[in-house]
């Protein structure tokens, strides 16, 4: 390797050159690092953005094994819509699993909305110091992606969960997560025009988000018709026990008259099923003249084929990010 140090600084040569060795092996590219570190070194720190503040209390119940997480306020929050306020709401999870996920209600126009609301885990107390408890505040959007404002990270272990404890928080800035893989459903369209009749058969889905405690699923899909946005029918599969990658093969036929099909949208949701609680939806697509993407092309490719099934996987969309949509387009009319 060829130093750039004089020849006399001998000891320092030897000690730049490994440095530069080391960096080279992570860029290949000596004058750019130096460049950076000369940046680094010249760059002042920035001012923290405020983003505002939240206010929770918690209370660990030993004897149930319950930890309650009381959401009470925020204020200060930086405003996300033109005219300078916000529509904000709280999503609560615990880090690692996220299986269990609580929204508070969206508070309208306000930078500083008192919620009061509370939402409980179960959680045995000698597995509670892996916990991460995650309290991020959103500005609702009715017809897009919500933004978040900020978050709230508490590792549990920093904690004394021994009483009760109420505290602000500042918000930090949300770490942008990699879109949360929900899995893959293969779907078969079919239409009769002169039948009038759509056959929606569910086939098969794979690699479903585990949404069970030991790791599984009880996965079943739900299939909603609906013609501008109100529902017309509605069908669903039978439920497959502790599976993330079942097998369907379960057709659901539609009258739908030729001149309509134009107006119809499927929205395909697949759901856990839960014997005492929520059912909880995994994921979800729509397909229709209006769809984007794989969607909309198997759409197609069925109005292109009459009388012949047309299959096609598609990847699960979060069911938030599907309704906004479809909201949008109901709006659009």
């Amino acid at each position: 390797m060829e130093g750039k140090v004089k020849s006399s600084h001998v000891a320092l040569k030897v000690i730049t050159d490994a440095y530069v060795y080391l960096k080279q092996e992570e860029d290949d590219d000596e004058e750019d690092i130096d460049v950076g570190i000369a940046e680094v070194k010249e760059e002042e720190p920035k001012e923290k953005e405020k983003l505002g503040k939240l206010q929770f209390s918690l209370d660990y119940d030993f004897s149930d094994s319950k930890l309650t997480v009381g959401i009470l306020q925020a204020a200060d929050l930086l405003s996300m819509d033109s005219g300078g306020t916000s529509d904000p709401y709280v999503k609560v999870f615990i880090l690692p699993d996220k299986k269990k996920k609580f929204d508070t209600k969206v508070h309208k126009k306000t930078l500083n909305p008192v919620f009061n609301e509370t939402f409980h885990f179960k959680i045995p107390f000698n597995e509670m110091g892996g916990k991460t408890l995650v309290m991020s505040v959103y500005d609702f959007d009715r017809f897009s992606k919500h933004d978040v404002i900020g978050e709230v990270k508490i590792p549990m272990n920093t904690l004394d969960l021994a009483q009760p404890i109420e505290q602000w928080r500042d918000l930090d800035s949300a770490e942008k997560e990699e879109p949360e893989k929900l899995g893959d459903i293969c779907i078969s369209l079919r239409y009769v025009p002169t039948a009038g009749k759509l056959t929606i058969c569910i086939l098969e889905a794979k690699n479903l988000k585990k949404m069970d405690v030991g790791g599984l699923s009880d996965p079943y899909v739900k299939i909603h018709l609906l013609q501008n946005g109100k529902r017309l029918k509605k069908k669903k599969t039978t439920v497959k026990k502790n599976t993330l990658n079942p097998y369907y093969n379960e057709s659901f036929s539609f009258e739908i008259p030729q001149d309509q099909m134009q107006k119809i949208q499927a929205v395909i949701t697949v759901l856990d099923y839960d014997k005492i609680g929520k059912n909880d939806a995994i994921g979800k697509i729509w397909v229709g003249s209006k769809a984007q993407g794989t969607e909309l092309r198997h759409w197609s490719d069925m109005l292109a084929n009459p009388r012949r099934p047309i299959a096609q996987w598609h990847p699960l969309k979060p069911e938030e990010e599907v309704d906004a949509t479809l909201a949008a387009l109901t709006a659009k009319k």
